[in-house]
């Protein structure tokens, strides 16, 4: 016969001398690694050789003071050098960039295919360009072929395939509302350097002011800084937006990393 199991079984003590679970040194790699992706690689480094192309253009139809002065050409410095370093990470299955970066790409670049499309090629705005846009950035009047592929390329083509990489190629919900002022410390900064270059220029400069809605000397000081905040408001409220779309759109990015353990079938 066995002894009855008694209802109530006290607590054993705790086992004196055995030291705590300390957290692994084995990093997450080393389970799963996360694997390439060239197709994204591929059309990222597309997208840094269009925007090089672009800017190579431009430099070489105007003087390199002026192009170089131009929010689309720094812009778009910016966006070839981000997306070519992304481009080898895709492509080495290295993790991405800072959200915060490209946060800030896509933000300026979008602000490029807007201000561009909305208020300088747009013929009912009152900022409306007389002569080509590219014709600003380089300073020559004349139209041209080139200044027609730089102008597609620089305020059409670069912008969309940012959006694009940003919506199908980058994981969502990395962008935080908190960065969104953040990344207007670069439109403020061109600003005041915009204001600058102006007040240092000799008056009737042909490139003293490089943006009509900037133009101090045909509006004024109150009439510009009255644009800029209009502006700056217009530049945080897309930054918003894309925090929010970024949250709200679903993942499209298929992973396959490769964890390292391959499942056997159960013996017998």
């Amino acid at each position: 016969m066995t002894a009855p199991i008694p209802r109530d079984i006290p607590d054993l003590p705790a086992i004196p001398g055995i030291p705590a679970l300390l957290h692994s040194p084995v990093p997450a790699t080393a389970v799963m690694s996360p694997a390439p992706r060239p197709l994204t690689a591929v059309f990222r480094l597309l997208t840094a050789l269009a925007a090089t192309a672009g800017v190579a253009i431009c430099l070489m139809l105007g003087s390199p003071t002026r192009v170089l002065s131009h929010f689309t050409i720094q812009t778009s410095i910016l966006l070839a050098l981000v997306f070519a370093v992304s481009a080898r990470r895709a492509w080495t299955a290295r993790r991405p960039l800072p959200s915060g970066l490209i946060g800030a790409v896509l933000l300026y670049a979008t602000i490029t295919g807007l201000v561009h499309h909305l208020l300088l090629a747009n013929q009912a705005s009152p900022f409306a360009a007389t002569a080509p846009v590219t014709a600003l950035i380089t300073g020559d009047a004349t139209p041209s072929l080139w200044q027609a592929i730089a102008d597609l390329i620089l305020h059409t083509a670069v912008p969309v395939a940012a959006l694009v990489d940003w919506l199908f190629l980058t994981a969502p919900g990395r962008l935080h509302l908190r960065q969104a002022s953040g990344w207007l410390l670069y439109p403020m900064a061109y600003l005041a350097f915009s204001l600058t270059r102006g007040a240092l220029l000799p008056p009737g400069a042909p490139d003293r002011y490089l943006y009509p809605f900037l133009d101090v000397a045909g509006h004024g000081y109150k009439a510009v800084l009255g644009n800029a905040l209009l502006l700056g408001l217009a530049f945080y409220a897309l930054a918003v937006l894309l925090v929010a779309v970024d949250h709200a759109r679903p993942s499209l990015i298929r992973h396959r990393a490769k964890t390292g353990f391959r499942l056997q079938p159960p013996v017998g």
